[in-house]
């Protein structure tokens, strides 16, 4: 099967299954002490800075709550967008598992911006009310757009300004920074993000994720609440070995810029159909498009991939790493005779 619903369909990057397999010898230390996971951690503190604090979590969800956990009170809150993976496909599990209410917003881009987060700014200090803690951004977004280092670094001035914090979902962080030209430290560290969760099983790893601390102070927490979270893996060792594998070298760039160029040419090859529609700016690994409804399932028992809104018959194509060119054009190439035929 080959498709466009996500890039949690591909299979594992050739390098990362080797890696997993080198460290697969003797016995080591459990519980992320051991000579692998301490490789790791030091990888991403040469990419994110020195005073980077590394957990490694299974899932992206679980990277999620246990990152915006260690920043929160109960009676605190999390501005985000309506479109955050936190608030529409984590089945509640941040507001169970925190105790902590979500203020989503809704945005034309899946983008919050400072003056959206003032308007959000409510009830300091009225004990009647819910009290704004974390601003929570997803890099690249959820519609497949992405923040500018401007941009973040404006949401988190404007967070510190009103004694909040910046949470950065980086589930596609690698497919952002592609696309920016830039580096992970460069919309992250040096913006001001407070707690990141990195994502690695969208970028060719098996499974795993990293809630890292980018403040000092604010990693006391979170090696307690990554166990009582069931995120603390006992043979850390093959879920490391994985990170090393992006980021010792640019494996990592190289799976993101793939993907983006993919997506890119999906891009190209669609936008002047007669019918269809892209409907978000493509920026990252996703094209959104709109199609008349008849032909959606036809395409999908060729080619599977996500109806994102039903009601404006909105859908979502997703390019990872292993997508080829030939997949590209094959789609691009049906959905045009597709729709020609259904005019």
């Amino acid at each position: 099967m080959r498709g466009f619903a996500s890039d949690n369909y591909a299979g594992v990057h050739p390098e990362v299954l080797a890696a997993i397999a080198a460290v697969n010898e003797g016995h080591v230390s459990s519980y992320g002490a051991d000579p692998v996971t301490e490789r790791a951690v030091g990888l991403f503190r040469d990419h994110l800075g020195g005073q980077a604090e590394v957990f490694f979590a299974f899932n992206g969800t679980g990277a999620n709550v246990v990152g915006l956990q260690s920043l929160l009170s109960t009676w605190e809150n999390v501005i985000c967008t309506s479109t955050a993976h936190i608030n529409v496909d984590e089945c509640g599990a941040p507001e169970r598992f925190l105790g902590s209410k979500l203020h989503d917003i809704p945005t034309p881009d899946g983008k919050l911006t400072p003056d959206l987060v003032r308007a959000a700014y409510l009830g300091k200090g009225d004990v009647h009310h819910v009290q704004p803690k974390v601003v929570a951004i997803t890099q690249s977004t959820e519609l497949g757009t992405r923040y500018t280092p401007d941009e973040i670094g404006a949401l988190a001035e404007v967070a510190h300004s009103l004694d909040m914090y910046l949470h950065l979902d980086g589930a596609r962080i690698a497919n952002a920074a592609a696309g920016l030209g830039v580096g992970l430290r460069e919309i992250t560290t040096d913006v001001g993000v407070d707690v990141l969760s990195f994502g690695g099983t969208k970028n060719g790893i098996l499974g795993g994720e990293a809630v890292v601390a980018l403040r000092p102070g604010l990693a006391e927490r979170i090696a307690f609440i990554q166990k009582q979270s069931m995120q603390l893996a006992s043979k850390m060792r093959f879920v490391a070995a994985q990170f090393v594998a992006l980021l010792d070298g640019d494996l990592w760039l190289r799976n993101a810029t793939h993907a983006n160029r993919m997506a890119q040419r999906l891009h190209a090859a669609v936008r002047d159909i007669a019918g269809l529609d892209v409907v978000y700016p493509v920026q990252a690994n996703a094209v959104f498009a709109s199609l008349p409804a008849p032909v959606i399932p036809v395409l999908q028992d060729a080619y599977p991939f996500y109806v994102w809104d039903e009601a404006s018959h909105v859908v979502r194509w997703m390019c990872s790493w292993d997508t080829t060119e030939g997949d590209v054009d094959a789609f691009a190439a049906l959905a045009r005779r597709t729709l020609a035929e259904a005019a």
